[in-house]
């Protein structure tokens, strides 16, 4: 069985810096992308950030050089570093990937429970 495990979240003011990290766990393969998305009261979800397997990181303009995405390879552990944040940035933020499980050749899509950021004063 595999799942995605997320940590971090919380409420900072705004301005402030806040830690996300998201660890798939089980019998796994291979991931070639991990990635954060996040969804707001009365919105879409949308993808903000996400990670090759390669280190190729793609950012959301609203979150270019306040975001800093990072991935440990050997620990299946991606790291999302939020800085400078804003009201806007609230939401529930959700890890997702694309895992091929030991025993498998196909990829399947993976998503974490989700972990509530809030940015307020």
């Amino acid at each position: 069985q595999v799942r995605l495990v997320e940590s971090g979240g919380g409420s900072v003011q705004p301005g402030g810096s806040l830690r996300l990290s998201c660890a798939a766990v089980g019998s796994i393969f291979g991931i070639p992308v991990m990635g954060w998305y996040r969804q707001a009261p009365g919105k879409q979800r949308e993808l903000v950030t996400s990670i090759s397997n390669a280190g190729t990181p793609y950012y959301v303009e609203s979150v270019k050089g306040r975001f800093t995405i990072s991935r440990d390879n050997a620990k299946n552990t991606i790291y999302l570093q939020m800085n400078s944040l804003k009201p806007e940035d609230t939401a529930v933020y959700y890890c997702r990937a694309e895992i091929r499980t030991i025993g498998t050749t196909s990829f399947r899509e993976y998503w974490g429970q989700g972990t509530q950021v809030t940015v307020s004063s």
